[in-house]
């Protein structure tokens, strides 16, 4: 394998005219030197320098090296730069997922306000439902909404934001809306959710007491747009994001159900492979969009009149 080292021993030699001189101005040993130079020759099948004790000349062959050494070290130095100014500053291309429904409702604003704030970023977006593999398709970062208990991973996992999450309804749905857990039973349902198994709401109050109401959902989707507009007409109780639904509740479209009985809340966080080596502009997204959710979160909590959470 070629040492690169002997490009820049041979530069050295021929830019200060000479071994001694380039010994003194590089502080290496002249024996060094003139042993590498001879060994990247014999290396070259040819010669590149013609020196005895009182001369010292490149050769035609050894300045046509000379200017290929000179590209290829200004060429490296350009590369180590390039890294410097990825590390201080944010610049260069994100690759990321984020689910359809949470772009639709909140993260797609903010991502948009992410590249306008940083200029020299851009973004190279999934908006997929399904789980990426990270690593093996190359993404920076993942955007997930998981309820507990996560599973474990190999992946590092920073959270961005509680996905708090409440029933609500059309208000002509609910005139005589249902004073206990039990009551939701005879009103029609939503529910985010198309796989097999069954469909239920896990409902906590502030005492801790839970309440498990199973449903025959009128609707159920995988595309929470759908599931949304489904309750705005008055088709069903839906859970929803409370992030995804707060507006409408402000504008009297939708109406808190239970209010004091709160579904589990999910975790909205971001997976990435590796915390050492994070890119500042990685970390910069991760940064702005914990602080971006915190002051959303705020906001919804204040529309409901809940604690902050």
């Amino acid at each position: 394998m070629r040492d690169l080292n002997d490009f820049e021993y041979f530069v050295q030699v021929v830019k200060h005219g000479g071994f001694s001189a380039a010994a003194r101005a590089t502080g290496l040993q002249k024996s060094l030197l003139s042993r590498r130079i001879r060994a990247l020759e014999d290396r070259l099948h040819t010669r590149l320098l013609q020196r005895s004790s009182r001369h010292f000349s490149v050769t035609e062959t050894g300045h046509r090296f000379y200017e290929h050494c000179l590209a290829m070290l200004a060429e490296a130095e350009s590369a180590e730069r390039s890294v410097a100014r990825l590390q201080a500053e944010p610049c260069g291309q994100i690759r990321l997922s984020c689910p359809v429904a949470l772009l639709n409702f909140q993260f797609g604003a903010l991502l948009a306000r992410f590249i306008l704030r940083y200029p020299s970023v851009t973004l190279q977006l999934d908006s997929t439902n399904r789980r990426v593999d990270v690593l093996k398709e190359g993404f920076d970062l993942a955007i997930r909404v998981r309820f507990p208990p996560l599973a474990s991973s190999d992946l590092v996992m920073r959270t961005l934001d509680t996905s708090t999450q409440c029933l609500v309804a059309a208000p002509a749905l609910v005139r005589t809306p249902p004073a206990s857990p039990a009551d939701l039973n005879g009103f029609p349902s939503l529910d985010f959710h198309t796989g097999p198994g069954t469909h239920s709401w896990l409902l906590e109050n502030r005492q801790g007491q839970t309440a498990t109401i199973f449903h025959e959902p009128r609707l159920a989707t995988d595309d929470m747009a759908v599931l949304r507009e489904a309750a705005l007409i008055g088709v069903g109780i839906g859970q929803f994001p409370t992030m995804m639904v707060w507006p409408d509740i402000e504008a009297g479209r939708l109406v808190p159900v239970l209010p004091q009985w709160r579904p589990q809340a999910g975790i909205v966080h971001a997976v990435f492979p590796s915390r050492r080596g994070l890119v500042p502009a990685v970390r910069a997204l991760l940064d702005f969009l914990a602080q971006e959710c915190a002051a959303q979160r705020r906001l919804a909590a204040g529309a409901l009149h809940t604690p902050d959470a």
